[in-house]
């Protein structure tokens, strides 16, 4: 048996009178418990509710978003779509006109905003809006007039129904009639149906057939730009790079996560600013370790001078109190570490604590990942080990002497 662990495991699990060392101890494991429990519990919220609000935006972002590099559209034919299905991992490639318009209510309202063209037949975001109603969207000319889908904060807001009128003013055509002297053209839509928008997505958009957008926007033959479905979400970087390559530097092409940078990495701030402060737990656990420890070396004195002038290295007496520290470690993380397991599986799989407000969910969504549970036992065990490092120093400066005679 290894003597330096035999004698750290006697001095640390030995029974004994209740002492302040032994209180020192338990405070130290109960504490390293609670901490490394609640830092997995945190971060398998915080990362559930990143999945929540990326499969959120993803009903609306795609996958990858190729635009042109400078101000002007990208000229729609099949070479550039080619060039883009090309690739092994791209799924459908659908092209979009956007830009922003003036809309005129009949109840004599007007706003500007965010008009989005797209074929309802290839978008994803219209085609999930008609699975989900289980109605068909048809954007085509009805009765002379053109289809628009509008947000439910639209549709309450100006009280609008479905057949109701509205009409559409771009910044070109108000231009137009500017610089020529006459009335601007405007292209009016009907309201065909309505989606729900949470507060994630702060800007309300207006769906029409891409036709009509450009024709709107004066944008013949022309488009803004591709959205591109994957294979897989995750390895968007990757293909983002790939095409950057093959289509040269005229385009701009954007991730899903550089779609809503800003948004992405206020979470990622969020969970890794919770992760620092609650180790803050296990630090005040730690210098508890420094204060039994450093107990036990007063209390062992003499048994360190004995050993030492049996022949044992400082470098050994080190080792027994470092294991000490390393020993209150294991136990206090890995106690934690099963607790918040379990209560995090709870959660998942029973919905323990519920949302006070309602949102796209009813319960806190959590999610672990393995990587966030070897970060927060790294973090422990190294704090742990750090706290040791003092009261070994100051066994191993014992002098055997001093120590054997009692002094």
């Amino acid at each position: 048996m290894n003597v330096t662990q035999f004698i750290s495991k006697r001095y640390l699990f030995s029974r004994k009178h209740i002492s302040l060392i032994s209180i020192l101890t338990s405070i130290s494991v109960i504490g390293i418990t609670i901490g490394t429990a609640l830092l997995i519990i945190i971060l398998s919220v915080f990362n559930g509710f990143y999945d929540v609000i990326r499969s959120y935006l993803l009903t609306f972002d795609p996958d990858i978003r190729i635009e042109a590099a400078g101000e002007q559209g990208i000229i729609f034919n099949e070479d550039i779509t080619n060039q883009i299905t090309a690739h092994p991992e791209v799924v459908t490639v659908v092209p979009y006109v956007e830009g922003k318009a003036m809309l005129v209510f009949e109840t004599g309202n007007n706003e500007v905003l965010n008009i989005r063209g797209i074929d309802a037949s290839q978008d994803p975001f219209i085609m999930n809006l008609q699975k989900e109603s289980g109605n068909s969207i048809d954007l085509a000319i009805k009765d002379g007039k053109l289809g628009a889908v509008l947000s439910e904060s639209l549709i309450n807001r100006y009280r609008l129904s479905p057949g109701d009128e509205l009409t559409m003013l771009s910044p070109s055509g108000m231009r137009r009639s500017l610089t020529q002297f006459s009335a601007p053209r405007a292209s009016r839509f009907t309201v065909r149906s309505s989606y729900n928008i949470h507060q994630i997505v702060d800007t309300d958009i207006v769906y029409v057939d891409i036709a009509a957008a450009q024709r709107l926007f004066n944008m013949p033959n022309t488009v803004s730009g591709f959205d591109v479905k994957l294979t897989d979400t995750d390895i968007a970087d990757v293909v983002k790079q790939d095409l950057a390559s093959d289509l040269g530097g005229d385009y701009k092409i954007s991730t899903w996560y550089d779609l809503q940078k800003p948004l992405y990495d206020v979470m990622y701030l969020e969970k890794w600013g919770s992760y620092f402060i609650l180790m803050i737990i296990v630090l005040v656990a730690a210098l508890n370790i420094v204060g039994s420890l450093t107990m036990i070396v007063l209390q062992k004195k003499q048994d360190i001078g004995v050993l030492m002038s049996m022949g044992m290295t400082k470098k050994k007496i080190k080792k027994i109190f470092r294991n000490q520290g390393l020993y209150i470690g294991l136990i206090g993380s890995g106690i934690g570490g099963v607790v918040g397991l379990l209560i995090t599986f709870a959660q998942k799989e029973f919905s323990l604590v519920k949302l006070s407000s309602s949102f796209i969910i009813d319960a806190y969504p959590v999610a672990i990942q393995i990587s966030d549970i070897i970060l927060v036992l790294l973090g422990t065990m190294t704090l742990c080990l750090l706290a040791s490092w003092y009261p070994a120093l100051r066994a191993s400066n014992v002098q055997p002497a001093d120590a054997v005679r009692g002094e």
